[in-house]
C-alpha cells in the first residue's frame, strides 16, 4: 500500500509529530511506500534547521531527515505556511523542500491513502 501523509502540527508542541514519524516508521518497516510527506499549518516547524533540542531530548528534525534519506521519501513543506511562520529557503533543514498545495493534492492521487495527522 501506498501512503501519503500530511502534517498539521509543530516540533513539540503536539504529540501529532510523534505520532507521523512512528506511522511511516512502521509503515515503511511492514513493506508499504510512503513517497511524499506534507508539512502543513504549524507542521512546517517541523523542517526548521533553526530548532536545537536539548543533547537528551529526541531531534525530530534530525529524524525526518534520516527517515527521507533512507527511503527516498519527498519531504514538502507547505510555502504559504512556512512564510507566515518565518521558515524560508534560507533556515529550511537539509533534505526538505518548500513548494505549494499542488503537492499534496498529487500526493493524496498518488497514495491509496492519505493519512493526516494534527488538527
Amino acid at each position: 500500500m501506498k501512503f501519503a501523509i500530511m502534517v498539521n502540527e509543530g516540533v513539540y508542541q503536539h504529540q501529532s509529530t510523534d505520532s507521523a514519524y512512528q506511522f511511516a516508521k512502521a509503515a515503511i518497516e511492514k513493506g508499504h511506500e510512503v513517497p511524499r510527506i506534507f508539512f502543513y499549518h504549524d507542521g512546517v516547524y517541523n523542517a526548521s534547521s533553526l530548532t536545537e533540542p536539548p543533547q537528551d531530548d529526541r531531534n525530530i528534525v534530525s529524524r525526518w531527515q534520516k527517515l527521507a534519506k533512507e527511503h527516498n521519501i519527498d519531504m514538502v513543506v507547505c510555502i504559504a505556511a512556512a512564510l507566515r511562520r518565518g521558515i524560508k529557503e534560507s533556515n529550511l533543514a537539509e533534505g526538505f523542500r518548500i513548494s505549494g498545495l499542488g503537492q499534496l493534492v498529487e500526493a493524496g492521487i498518488q497514495a491509496d491513502r492519505l493519512v493526516v495527522f494534527g488538527d
